[in-house]
C-alpha cells in the first residue's frame, strides 16, 4: 500500500513541478486542480484541500458548500498528457465539519460496495473486468435554440463518405455493421489506438487488447485486464481520459455516447465480474457453463434487479436508442453459456477455474463506472444472500424468437423513465451496508428527471418535422 511519502517521493524521482488533484461529479465526469510543488506537503493526505462544492453538478447546496478533496497515495502516478511534470492523485470527498466520506461521491460508493463484500463473510474481492467502446469521429457539431436543432458527425471512415471528393478518395470505408476487425487500411485507426494503449500503460493500466469494432467511423474496443471494483473505476477514468486525450492530440474526438450514429451498433460497455475469497475462484464450480451454485445466485440477483440498476448502468436518455429489441444490444434478462444475445454470458473460452465469471452485457460506456459496478455487485451479493434462482438458460438465439416465445423473457427497460421508476421501487438491496443511501438515490432520480429528461421532453425532435410537418 503507498503512503503519502510514495507519493512524494515519485514526484521528486519525475523532477515533478505540480500535483494535479482529480475527482468525480456525482455523474462521473472527472473535475480537477492543481498546485505547485512547493504547496505538496504530506498533510495534505490528511488534512485535505477545501473546494466549492455547489458547484459540483448533483452535489452540495450554496449555503452548504465547503467540501474537502483527500488524495489517495496508491493512485499516484504521472500524467502523461501534462506539458509539465505532474503528479497525479485520484480523491475522496470528506465533509470538512463531521470528517466523514460524503454519501455522493461516486468513489466512497465504490469503496463501500468492497467493504459490504467483505462484511458479509462471502468473499474478499470482486473482480471487475469491462469493455468500453467507442467512437473515434474527425468533426462533431450540435446545436439547439428556439428555431433550430441539428447535429452533425462526420468521419473519414464512415461509409456515407464513399462518395465524396476528397482529392483523392481512397475508399477502404468500413460498411455499416462491417467493422469488425479488418486490417489497414480499412482500419484506419490502429496507430491511433496503438497509442491509446501505450498512455493507459503509462498509468499503470494492464490491457488486453485493442480493435476496431463493428460500426463504421471509428468505433473501437479496448481492453482492460480485469481488477478489484474500486480500482477499476479508477482505470475507468484513465481509460477514458486517455481516449479523448490522445485523439485530441490527433485533431479527432472522441465519444463514449452508447448511440450516435443510427443504423450501425452503438457503444456497449459488457462487463466480467467474479468473486474470490482468498485465492479462491467463488464462481467455479460443476453446474451449467462450469459454474457454481454461488455464481448462480449472483446472475439471478442480477436479472431480478436489473431493471432497477439500469438506471446507473445505462443512465442516459441516448442510452435506450442501443437498448432496442431485435437489434445488437441485449434487452432480453436471460442467462446462457456463449450465447451473446443474452443479457448475462458465461464465456467458455478457458476451463480454468481462475477464467470463471460472467459477463453482463447491457451497461454501456455512459456509465459511471464506480457506481455502475457497485450496483451490480449489491444485486449479485442480494442473489447469493437470498439464493435466488435465475431459471433455466436460454441457450437459442433470443433474437431469432418469436414473440409467442419470448412473452415470458422479462425485458431492461424501454426507456431512462421507466427505469429510474423501477430503481424507485426496487432499491433496498442497494441500501445495505450504507454502501447507496436514499439521499443518493432520490437525488440520482431528481436530476435525471429534471436535467435530462425534462429538457428532453420540452424539444422537437428533428425527425418530427419529417414525420408531421404536413399534419
Amino acid at each position: 500500500m503507498s503512503t503519502a511519502q510514495d507519493a512524494i517521493t515519485l514526484a521528486k524521482d519525475h523532477k515533478a513541478v505540480a500535483v494535479d488533484f482529480k475527482f468525480l461529479d456525482f455523474l462521473g465526469i472527472w473535475q480537477h486542480f492543481s498546485i505547485p510543488m512547493s504547496e505538496f506537503e504530506e498533510d495534505l493526505f490528511d488534512d485535505g484541500l477545501g473546494f466549492d462544492g455547489s458547484s459540483i453538478r448533483g452535489w452540495q447546496p450554496i449555503n452548504a458548500s465547503d467540501m474537502l478533496v483527500v488524495p489517495d497515495a496508491s493512485t499516484a502516478v504521472m500524467d502523461p498528457f501534462m506539458a509539465h511534470p505532474t503528479l497525479s492523485l485520484i480523491c475522496n470527498i470528506v465533509d470538512p465539519i463531521t470528517k466523514e466520506e460524503y454519501s455522493r461521491d461516486p468513489r466512497n460508493i465504490a469503496r463501500k460496495a468492497e467493504a459490504y463484500l467483505k462484511s458479509t463473510g462471502i468473499g474478499d474481492t470482486a473482480y471487475f473486468g469491462p469493455e468500453p467502446e467507442f467512437f473515434v469521429f474527425d468533426d462533431i457539431r450540435y446545436d439547439q435554440n428556439a428555431h433550430s436543432g441539428y447535429y452533425f458527425i462526420d468521419s473519414t471512415e464512415g461509409i456515407w463518405n464513399s462518395g465524396r471528393d476528397e482529392g483523392p478518395n481512397l475508399g477502404y470505408k468500413p460498411r455499416h455493421r462491417e467493422g469488425y476487425f479488418p486490417v489497414q487500411p480499412t482500419d484506419s485507426q490502429q496507430d491511433l489506438r496503438a497509442e491509446m494503449v501505450l498512455m493507459m500503460e503509462k498509468v499503470g493500466i494492464r490491457v488486453e487488447r485493442q480493435h476496431h469494432e463493428v460500426a463504421t467511423a471509428g468505433q473501437a474496443e479496448i481492453d482492460m485486464r480485469f481488477m478489484p471494483l474500486t480500482q477499476m473505476g479508477d482505470a475507468l477514468m484513465w481509460y477514458k481520459h486517455c481516449v479523448r486525450n490522445v485523439a485530441w492530440k490527433h485533431g479527432k474526438t472522441a465519444t463514449f455516447m452508447p448511440k450516435p450514429l443510427i443504423g450501425d451498433n452503438g457503444s456497449g460497455m459488457h462487463c466480467h465480474q467474479s468473486i474470490w475469497k482468498g485465492d479462491k475462484p467463488l464462481f467455479a464450480g460443476d453446474g451449467y457453463g462450469g459454474m457454481s451454485d454461488l455464481a448462480m445466485h449472483y446472475i439471478g440477483g442480477i436479472l431480478k434487479h436489473a431493471r432497477a440498476i439500469a438506471a446507473f448502468t445505462n443512465p442516459s436518455v441516448n442510452s435506450y436508442h442501443r437498448l432496442v429489441p431485435g437489434f445488437e444490444a441485449p434487452v432480453n434478462l436471460a442467462y446462457s453459456s456463449r450465447n451473446r444475445s443474452a443479457a448475462i454470458r458465461i464465456p467458455m473460452y478457458s476451463p480454468s477455474p481462475k477464467a470463471k465469471r460472467i459477463e453482463i452485457r447491457f451497461p454501456d460506456p455512459s456509465c459511471n463506472g464506480y457506481i455502475a459496478f457497485a450496483a451490480m455487485l449489491m444485486a449479485g451479493l442480494d442473489g447469493i444472500e437470498r439464493r435466488l434462482s435465475p431459471g433455466d438458460p436460454l441457450d437459442k438465439d433470443i433474437y431469432a424468437l418469436t414473440p409467442e416465445e419470448l412473452k415470458d423473457v422479462p425485458a431492461m427497460p424501454e426507456s431512462l423513465e421507466a427505469a429510474l421508476e423501477h430503481l424507485e421501487e426496487d432499491h433496498e438491496f442497494l441500501l445495505k451496508g450504507d454502501v447507496f443511501t436514499e439521499d443518493v438515490i432520490e437525488t440520482w432520480v431528481e436530476y435525471k428527471r429534471t436535467k435530462e429528461i425534462d429538457p428532453m421532453r420540452l424539444r422537437p425532435h428533428p425527425y418530427e418535422f419529417a414525420l408531421y410537418y404536413d399534419v
